[in-house]
């Protein structure tokens, strides 16, 4: 019988550098990975010279996505959680200038920028974001290492089954959870909702300490993300010229309340003493969802949401509940909606997928507002079955959407995506309140198969290779 995968809501919810979990974040993981490799070899101290071979969708968006960029960090021993993203620009000019990196920080070999890097079109079989490291030893000999980002910051072998895992993922969780209906299950025989299921897996992982304490770091990431972003203007990088918009949302919409606060918690109490209207609510949701967003595409930090590209969708949500649908929301409110929303994501990609390039945009921001139309229902009060159907809704109404990033940047149109994510997931939850939730037509389960199923029947054009869509009917020119 084959164990059923067990991840945990910190595999879903990661913190790490923009603006790609699978082409950034990923393959920043990929080289630490191979480093560990190396070490456990033998060989670290042997490599004198590197390449890296991007294939696929790393290579076709990998330029506006910064491949190149976070797997050379990685080898220079960066971690994406930890990093000055400050520092980021001045070690990629130093690298380019002397033709060399500080090889997991401990000495410099050589290394051309732009041409070890070499962006291949072609896509190997097993996942369609192949890297590969070739190092060349002291000796003359070679050795080679190839990984896949899957979506999420997830990176894997070809073995899926003798690939290295993580010790989480070698354990059992009491509740094995393989498909919304076993969870529906777990939930009817302990009388239990869904994020009491998911905290006693959790707990099976770590301390309930270890889990308040990891979860309050994710928000807090949110928090400042959010916070960033609606602080910052001018235009994102790479060659778009898009300009940032929720620093100006932000300020119109606390008008002469604008920058009364010093902290992201301040101005969070801010907005809360604010008298919100229903336009004001769809103008807020947006700018949370945007602000995110903006810096994920700048290279900020943000919080994978399953993913990067939509790591604004989620954050927008929790902000909505707590200034909006409920002022006295407490840590122990958000700690429900993230394991909620991280069970949800764990069941797109145990049952389908959450990378862009395998399944399109409805992988990303379709998961996203499924994650949070569900952890949103919860705490709204919502029975599991009405969870299943908030997230069943927000999905059901994504089905089909494409990945077509204009330049291979993470900005147009996905950084509008997010926002809409974010509504939708709002009126999935509402929906689902007011209805019966056991008389609903789609299963959560049919709407997984259901997506699967339209990825695997979308042309490869619709799946981050900027190929198709907006990506080739609008150019450079026109922005």
């Amino acid at each position: 019988m084959k164990k059923i995968e067990c991840i945990s809501v910190f595999d879903m919810l990661k913190i790490g550098i923009g603006p790609s979990s699978s082409h950034t974040l990923g393959p920043w993981r990929a080289s630490q990975r191979w480093i560990d490799e190396l070490k456990k070899d033998g060989l670290i101290d042997e490599i004198e010279k590197i390449e890296i071979h991007l294939y696929g969708s790393l290579s076709l968006t990998g330029k506006g996505h910064a491949t190149d960029i976070a797997a050379t960090l990685g080898l220079c021993g960066h971690d994406p959680v930890t990093m000055d993203i400050n520092l980021i620009d001045v070690e990629i000019d130093r690298i380019k200038k002397d033709g060399n990196l500080n090889f997991n920080k401990t000495r410099f070999i050589n290394f051309d920028f732009n041409n070890d890097i070499v962006f291949l079109k072609s896509f190997k079989e097993f996942h369609p974001n192949g890297i590969t490291y070739l190092g060349t030893l002291k000796n003359g000999k070679t050795v080679e290492s190839t990984f896949y980002s899957i979506g999420g910051g997830f990176v894997v072998k070809e073995d899926r089954e003798n690939a290295k895992q993580k010790n989480e993922e070698l354990k059992n969780f009491p509740f094995q959870i393989d498909s919304a209906l076993k969870l529906m299950e777990h939930c009817k025989a302990e009388k239990k909702i869904i994020s009491e299921i998911v905290l006693e897996n959790e707990k099976s992982l770590r301390s309930e300490l270890e889990i308040d304490s990891g979860l309050q770091k994710i928000w807090e990431t949110m928090l400042e993300s959010m916070y960033i972003g609606c602080h910052t203007e001018g235009t994102l990088p790479g060659g778009l010229n898009v300009n940032r918009r929720a620093a100006k949302m932000n300020k119109n919409l606390l008008a002469d309340k604008f920058e009364t606060y010093s902290t992201p918690q301040e101005w969070l109490e801010t907005i809360r003493t604010k008298e919100v209207k229903f336009r004001q609510i769809l103008q807020w949701v947006s700018c949370f969802a945007i602000s995110v967003n903006e810096v994920n595409a700048s290279l900020g930090r943000v919080v994978t949401a399953p993913t990067n590209g939509s790591s604004g969708t989620m954050p927008a949500v929790m902000m909505y509940y707590m200034v909006i649908e409920n002022h006295d929301a407490t840590f122990e409110d958000l700690k429900r909606f993230m394991l909620v929303a991280g069970e949800i994501g764990s069941l797109f990609k145990k049952g389908a997928t959450i990378s862009a390039a395998m399944g399109g945009c409805q992988a990303e921001i379709g998961v996203s507002s499924s994650m949070a139309a569900g952890a949103l229902t919860e705490l709204m009060g919502g029975s599991p079955e009405q969870v299943l159907m908030a997230s069943e809704i927000a999905m059901e109404h994504h089905l089909g959407l494409t990945c077509d990033p204009i330049a291979g940047l993470v900005q147009i149109p996905c950084i509008e995506r997010n926002a809409m994510g974010a509504i939708k997931a709002i009126n999935a939850a509402e929906i689902a309140m007011e209805s019966d939730a056991s008389k609903a037509k789609v299963p959560m389960d049919k709407v997984i198969a259901t997506m699967w199923e339209t990825a695997q029947d979308m042309t490869s054009k619709y799946k981050e290779t900027s190929e198709g869509g907006l990506a080739i009917q609008v150019n450079m020119s026109d922005c």
